[in-house]
């Protein structure tokens, strides 16, 4: 069994309850709240500005030109692709680019974010792929399964453009790259390492869906 395949399992349970979050059904039947998705959008847009940053890093700590040149691909698509959808979405509903980036991150946010970047550049490769993986492998998964679940929602005139970028093909290649690239870096990891890995893997796991529901929710700072 492949390493990765073996993260997949261990997460299962969590993914499984993210991926039956009342907000992702909701994208799915075309019926959640507007306040909730532009919420998610505002916030997932800060996210995103700092896991631009983990790509960075990638090429930073990559160790040949073709690792180097698809995490800078990565990151051209995350800031012209991923967050170019956002400017869209904000766009209808008048909000500026200006404000979508003075959007202030939530305590789940920041921390969820802040613990990638300090693995990120405090940790192996193996230790980067190992924490953004989470977010951009559930996102596909959540995309198809959006799809080929709720049948128009690609068509949804709010939420179809979401569901059509994240269960693309072009991000699904995105994301297996990432996949196979986490698989060649465990080769000849020490037990203690490959633990390290696991935990980035379910900690951000965990993160996910804590952002979701925080979306949801509208979960913010007390004061």
């Amino acid at each position: 069994m492949k390493y990765t395949q073996m993260l997949y399992e261990k997460v299962s349970d969590i993914w499984r309850q993210t991926h039956q979050h009342p907000f992702v059904i909701g994208l799915g039947k075309g019926d959640l709240p507007v306040e909730s998705f532009i919420r998610y959008m505002k916030q997932d847009y800060v996210y995103l500005i700092d896991f631009a940053k983990l790509f960075a890093l990638g090429s930073v700590k990559a160790t040949n030109i073709e690792t180097m040149a698809f995490f800078s691909k990565l990151l051209h698509e995350t800031l012209h692709g991923e967050m170019e959808l956002h400017r869209q979405y904000a766009e209808r509903f008048g909000i500026t680019k200006e404000q979508l980036e003075d959007t202030r991150p939530t305590p789940i946010n920041l921390a969820y974010t802040r613990y990638m970047l300090n693995v990120a550049q405090n940790g192996s490769l193996a230790e980067l792929v190992s924490t953004l993986l989470p977010c951009m492998w559930s996102y596909w998964e959540i995309g198809k399964m959006l799809a080929e679940s709720y049948p128009g929602s690609t068509e949804h005139p709010l939420y179809g453009d979401w569901i059509r970028m994240y269960s693309s093909d072009e991000f699904g290649s995105l994301t297996t790259w990432l996949i196979d690239l986490l698989d060649r870096l465990v080769e000849g990891k020490s037990d203690q390492e490959l633990k390290m890995i696991e935990d980035h893997f379910l900690t951000t796991s965990r993160f996910e869906y804590m952002f979701w529901d925080m979306v949801y929710q509208g979960g913010d700072w007390p004061v």
